[in-house]
């Protein structure tokens, strides 16, 4: 009964149940930047971002006091961890309850926090759990501290300085206008070229056109690694070098073959009706492209415009190959991971923060564009 036309199938609530697990698998990396883009890169460092909510034990260093108070031949010092500096800077917001606590690198959590420790020589030491110490010993401390090496509870942070850091770094705006400058014309060409090139593909009879849809097809396999050096040493032969109009024909190129395949299935699959009585009418085939064929190719168009938006945008390789490498050059992929993250690649809260504000704009493009997208790559799977 559940084929009856009209009749709702009963396996209604697994297709919505799959299309909801589709959809969390791909919100969770993004909410995971942006979970991660708040924190700072200690708290990162111990916890995955789905523990964001919860307090982190973090492993610190700090000194005591060097100030001592005399108790016959046994000099005192006491005070706070947490007012040391060096300990303030792993806990700017206050420690919570200390775990452990050693006097070594190797081992900073040797001892439970609240025990009293032989160091040798008459020396003690003790770290309660909540920060106090007192440390004894039989000789003037003088100016210097004894290193204690802890680890404690840190309350949940979270911050926009990982935003400033990323947003207000020097020529940051000028790489966000770069990126707008690579990205729309290297969308716009391939599919001005790849359009006029699959209408002659599926609309045109000559000699050789399905060797041409071979090639095409047999493109799209090629990896682009292999087109790079030859690419920019004709591009210094002919005088474009590294440059703005360098990168744009480099990404024309490696855009072509998807362009055009799609494009061509597309077009191949529009009634042939509309085609012949345009023909009979006199439409002549730049007519019958511009009128007839383009506005009915929109969904494919989309289709690759999402692709190749998304593909130049998020671009790092061709990047810094084909274009020069100072400063009024860099698009934001590039003074990303030149001069936010360098050689600081376990800054991970940088990281997150510039990955989601890298992904904002194709996000936009994606969201207003992906009702064609189905459309468009379903193109030619039907007659």
């Amino acid at each position: 009964m559940d084929n009856i036309a009209g009749q709702k199938s009963s396996l209604a609530w697994a297709t919505h149940l799959s299309v909801l697990l589709l959809v969390l698998l791909w919100l969770i990396p993004t909410i995971g930047l942006f979970v991660s883009s708040f924190r700072d890169r200690d708290q990162i460092s111990e916890s995955g971002w789905w523990e964001a909510p919860f307090p982190v034990e973090l492993t610190a260093r700090g000194r005591t006091a060097a100030e001592a108070t005399q108790e016959g031949d046994v000099f005192v010092v006491t005070g706070s961890i947490y007012d040391d500096p060096e300990a303030k800077s792993f806990f700017p917001d206050g420690g919570g309850e200390v775990v452990a606590f050693g006097t070594r690198g190797v081992n900073p959590t040797e001892f439970e926090a609240g025990t009293t420790v032989e160091l040798g020589e008459g020396e003690t030491l003790t770290v309660n759990a909540d920060g106090t110490y007192e440390w004894r010993t039989p000789e003037d401390p003088g100016d210097r501290g004894q290193r204690i090496y802890f680890a404690a509870e840190s309350p949940p942070s979270f911050t926009t300085e990982n935003y400033e850091q990323v947003l207000t770094a020097d020529n940051m705006d000028r790489a966000f206008i770069n990126t707008l400058t690579v990205t729309i014309p290297a969308t716009i060409i391939p599919i001005l070229v790849a359009a006029f090139a699959a209408y002659a593909l599926a609309w045109m009879e000559f000699p050789g056109r399905g060797i041409l849809i071979a090639a095409v097809v047999g493109l799209l396999v090629v990896p682009l690694q292999l087109a790079l050096v030859p690419m920019l040493n004709l591009h210094n032969r002919i005088g474009i070098g590294q440059s703005f109009m360098g990168i744009w024909f480099a990404h024309t190129a490696f855009g072509m073959p998807l362009a055009v395949y799609l494009l061509r299935n597309y077009m191949a699959g529009l009634p042939r009706d509309i085609i012949e009585c345009a023909r009979v009418d006199g439409a002549t085939d730049f007519q019958l492209f511009l009128k007839i064929v383009l506005p009915l190719s929109l969904p494919a168009l989309a289709a690759f415009s999402i692709f190749q938006f998304l593909w130049t945008w998020n671009d790092l390789l061709v990047a810094k190959v084909f274009l020069p490498s100072d400063d009024a050059s860099k698009v934001m992929t590039v003074k990303i991971a030149d001069d936010l993250l360098g050689s600081r690649g376990g800054d991970w809260g940088i990281l997150a923060t510039a990955a989601f504000v890298s992904i904002a704009v194709p996000l936009i493009v994606f969201f207003s564009m992906q009702r064609f997208l189905v459309r468009g790559l379903l193109a030619g799977s039907v007659k």
